[in-house]
């Protein structure tokens, strides 16, 4: 049974599938285009990290980063090779939305990969919408921003 809760960053099992993460990442594009967060940033106030488990077994994670003025960025979204195909990344991301409506959050905002057709594909899905490179991310050509206004300001 797969439970989604709120955790602190810093236990063995997530510091795990933030590596395996990384290295899917930079599998993928050049570190200069690898915009991961580390551990200490997810600690960060206004940082909430997702984590989805099945059967106490973390098998997917996901932060949102709150900036203050009704606005969030989601980032570390990773489930790992293993536990996809089985809806997990499309719940963590129903929960995060939660939260963050209940938080009063009323966009939130994304960065991924060109060449990752399947998270493209869930947020596509899910509602959000192509926009231009926002951030750290203009400039990037191995970066594709999303956004989704969730409720209203």
């Amino acid at each position: 049974m797969l439970v989604i809760d709120t955790e602190p960053p810093r236990q063995p099992e997530l510091l795990e599938l933030m590596r395996q993460g990384d290295e899917y990442t930079l599998s993928l594009y050049p570190p200069e285009s690898c915009h991961l967060l580390g551990v200490e940033e997810l600690e960060e106030s206004g940082v909430t990290v997702f984590v989805a488990r099945d059967l106490a077994e973390a098998v997917g994670m996901a932060a949102l980063v709150e900036r203050g003025d009704g606005t969030a960025e989601l980032k570390r979204m990773f489930v790992p090779p293993a536990a996809r195909g089985r809806g997990i990344a499309s719940d963590l991301l129903g929960a995060v939305e939660v939260h963050a409506r209940a938080g009063g959050i009323h966009l939130i905002q994304l960065e991924t990969g060109p060449l990752q057709d399947s998270a493209i594909r869930l947020y596509e899905r899910s509602g959000y919408l192509l926009i231009p490179n926002f951030g750290k991310y203009v400039g990037d050509s191995n970066s594709v921003c999303y956004e989704k206004a969730i409720s209203r300001p």
